[in-house]
């Protein structure tokens, strides 16, 4: 397999109120979908106690720009406490959560997504080299391509919680 270098180190996301856990999954994956990303969802646990629900995820969606570069994004998203309520809003009722959000993003960039020139010493030399001394803005317009899209969906996801203004009488 191909060298993965890591672009984005732990952009971290807190929120505390109320939210809708489906649309915020769609929001996430809506999001990635319509930016021709593939998806694989490693984990997805859930844990009752007595505080509320305990929900794990962990996504890693990646989108193959090039033949030779793929980029990855890692998210570790952990909704903590969560326990169900009932929000009117503009005359109706709304099942919502309340909760904290955890999200935790990394991003890479890896080359040689197939492999094939990694398989013989001399070809990773040759690779090391080409990408070092002659392909360095190549890496440079992945690095770039994928800081913006972790951006974008970033902010996505953080408008979409902060816009959820609903009260709570509980």
């Amino acid at each position: 397999m191909g060298e993965r270098r890591l672009v984005i180190d732990h952009l971290k996301f807190s929120y505390d109120g109320l939210f809708n856990v489906n649309e915020l999954y769609s929001v996430i994956s809506g999001w990635f979908f319509e930016k021709g990303y593939d998806w694989h969802e490693h984990m997805n646990q859930e844990l009752v106690t007595t505080e509320g629900r305990q929900v794990r995820l962990i996504l890693e969606p990646w989108k193959s720009v090039t033949q030779f570069y793929k980029l990855i994004v890692n998210i570790h998203l952990n909704l903590i406490d969560l326990k169900g309520v009932e929000v009117e809003h503009k005359g109706q009722t709304v099942q919502l959560s309340q909760g904290t959000v955890r999200m935790t993003i990394d991003g890479y960039v890896m080359s040689d997504r197939s492999g094939a020139w990694t398989r013989k010493p001399l070809y990773w030399f040759f690779t090391m080299v080409g990408q070092k001394y002659f392909f360095r803005d190549h890496f440079a317009r992945m690095e770039a391509w994928l800081k913006s899209d972790v951006d974008d969906m970033y902010n996505k996801v953080k408008n979409y919680l902060n816009v959820m203004k609903y009260t709570y009488q509980g």
